[in-house]
């Protein structure tokens, strides 16, 4: 079974189970080592897929909103244009996360949905005195945008390429 079978059958097999289904578990379903599992969940995280890891196992957790995954880059002064550019269009961001080399991925949940909360946001990073996530990683970064409807979704990733943020995706 290829890779983007397997993860749409793990897809599957999660969302009908009642209960936490371990990596263990499946692994031993698919034929595959748990680091593959492993592996298999961030890259469906990283589509948009609301997976939470339990201390039983994986979850799926449904939400009626679309959701997207967004590789972007800009300076620290830029961060404030860029997170509301994704407000003003009606988004949501969800959460920053980088991936970086020795801890992997690393997240911050944000739910950051107006010009409010992204100056309380700017405000309790300065005056914390602690650095944005894309320090670590040469400014380089994720989110994960929430919106009403795909449509939306499109025109924060258009606004967000036209401003020179959107990086293609690996």
């Amino acid at each position: 079974m290829k890779g983007t079978e397997r993860r749409t059958e793990i897809i599957r097999r999660i969302s009908s189970s009642e209960k936490p289904v371990s990596g263990t578990d499946l692994a031993a379903e698919y034929g595959v080592s748990r680091q593959v599992i492993v592996q298999d969940i961030a890259l469906l995280r990283a589509t948009g897929c609301q997976i939470i890891s339990t201390n039983r196992g994986y979850l799926l957790v449904e939400t009626d909103r679309p959701r997207r995954v967004f590789k972007v880059s800009h300076t620290a002064e830029q961060m404030e244009d860029e997170l509301n550019t994704v407000v003003d269009l009606g988004g949501t961001v969800v959460n920053v996360f980088v991936w970086h080399r020795v801890y992997g991925k690393v997240t911050g949940d944000l739910d950051i949905s107006s010009r409010r909360k992204v100056r309380e946001f700017l405000e309790g990073i300065r005056e914390s005195r602690s650095a944005p996530l894309m320090n670590i990683t040469s400014g380089y970064h994720y989110h994960t945008v929430e919106a009403p409807d795909e449509e939306t979704l499109e025109l924060i990733g258009q606004e967000l390429s036209a401003k020179g943020y959107l990086l293609p995706d690996d």
